[in-house]
This record gives C-alpha cells, sequence and structure tokens, in this order.
C-alpha cells in the first residue's frame, strides 16, 4: 500500500517513501514455506480415510496458527511500516490495528547519523539516528535501505528548508543584513546608517529618486527680473 498524500500540506512533496529493507521478511516468508511443504506432506502420506482427514484437518489448522503471527505479522508489520521523508519533515508511520506516527520538521531535526553493520553493509541497510530539538525524543529509524543515502537525503533538504524559510522571510520585510531595513534610512536627507544601528551616525548617500523639476527650476533669470522690464 502507498503512502496516502492527502495528509500532505500545500506544497509539500515526498522525497522518499521508505519501508524496512525486504529482507527483514526473508525469514518468515522461508519458515511459511517450510510450514505450507509440511502440510502438503502430511496429506500426502496420510490414508485416504476418516482418521487421515481428521490428521489432514489438524495439520492445517496448526499451520494456521502458527503462520499467522510468525508469517503474517511480520508482513503486514512491514507493509504498514513508513518512513516518509517529504520537502518539510520526516514522518513514520507504524501498526497493523492500532496506528501511531511521528512527524519531525526539517527544521527542528539538529542532528541525523546512520549505522552499520558489517552484514548491513552487504545489504546495503542501516539505521538512522534522527535528533531532534525541544523536548520531543529522538526517533532511530531501523533496517533502512541505503541509510547512507537517505541521511545525505534528509542534511540536503534540511538546507533547502532554512534557505526557503530565509528567502520567505526576506520577501515579508524581515530585515536579514544590516541597512535592510528601511526604517534606519535617515529621512529627507536621504542617508542611511552604514552599521545599521540606530546608535550608528555615519552617513553615506544614497541617491534619490527621478522626480519632475519643479517650476521654480524651469524659470529663467529674466523670468525672475532684472529691472530692465520693469516701468519706469
Amino acid at each position: 500500500m502507498g503512502f496516502p498524500e492527502n495528509v500532505l500540506a500545500k506544497g509539500e512533496k515526498v522525497e522518499r517513501d521508505l519501508h524496512p529493507h525486504w529482507l527483514t521478511v526473508v525469514v518468515p516468508t522461508i519458515f511459511g514455506l517450510l510450514l505450507a511443504a509440511a502440510c502438503i506432506a502430511v496429506a500426502v502420506v496420510t490414508p485416504d480415510d476418516e482418521t487421515g482427514n481428521r490428521i489432514q484437518w489438524i495439520a492445517v489448522a496448526v499451520l494456521v496458527v502458527v503462520a499467522i503471527p510468525a508469517v503474517v505479522v511480520p508482513y503486514l508489520r512491514w507493509r504498514t511500516t513508513h518512513y516518509v521523508i517529504t520537502s518539510h519533515r520526516v514522518m513514520v508511520r507504524r501498526g497493523i490495528l492500532t496506528k501511531n506516527g511521528k512527524d519531525i520538521t526539517l527544521s527542528k531535526i539538529t542532528d541525523v547519523s546512520f549505522q552499520q553493520t558489517v552484514l548491513d553493509r552487504l545489504i546495503r541497510s542501516g539505521s538512522l539516528h534522527i535528533e531532534s530539538a525541544g523536548d520531543s525524543p529522538d526517533e532511530n529509524l531501523s533496517n533502512i535501505p541505503r541509510s547512507n543515502e537517505v541521511q545525505q537525503l534528509i542534511n540536503r533538504l534540511i538546507d533547502e528548508d532554512d534557505l526557503r524559510r530565509r528567502t520567505l522571510g526576506r520577501g515579508l520585510g524581515v530585515p536579514d543584513a544590516p541597512g535592510s531595513d528601511p526604517a534606519y534610512a535617515a529621512g529627507d536627507e536621504g542617508y542611511r546608517g552604514t552599521g545599521g544601528h540606530e546608535g550608528d551616525t555615519t552617513a553615506i548617500p544614497r541617491s534619490r529618486p527621478d522626480r519632475p523639476e519643479l517650476a521654480e527650476e524651469r524659470r529663467r533669470p529674466r523670468d525672475l527680473g532684472d529691472g530692465s522690464d520693469q516701468p519706469l
């Protein structure tokens, strides 16, 4: 079953939807095949009479009772465990009947590390340890396929998320560099402090915007009157 994308926020994109490594269900699968083979063998060797039929039904019942917790449940647990990495957060969903999950926003992740045993390196798997700020406990993701690549992916998404937040902050008028706040401008004189602080009086000229020429500036000297055109 795929991860339901209707839980995503607007503009949020799924970068990776992972299940635990498929080798985690290899042992239950082999055990299930052995149980099925044993049940078939019992059906073949038992006589086709009332006693044989009774033995066959007992074998089927044992197969079902053993196979459900040993084969079916591990497979369903594997299929219903999602490690979802999006452009905004890391989501963990677990549970067959009773669901539980956790969301860690990228801005709260302080460290991502991975660990691989010798066997993990052979099957290209590993575990991820995600540390987050606040009171929320850290999260351990086990049996992650290509855990080192997933770690690099999360780190890259954290950097992109930080850059996006900074860009949005500047777009909303939040000062991000000294002197970027127009409140620091010097007013009508057209000067701004170089330090970007109220106590800094060092000023540099700032170019004025183009404006139409005033009527007084367009007047010729003769229009101002030099006394030659005044009546006697």
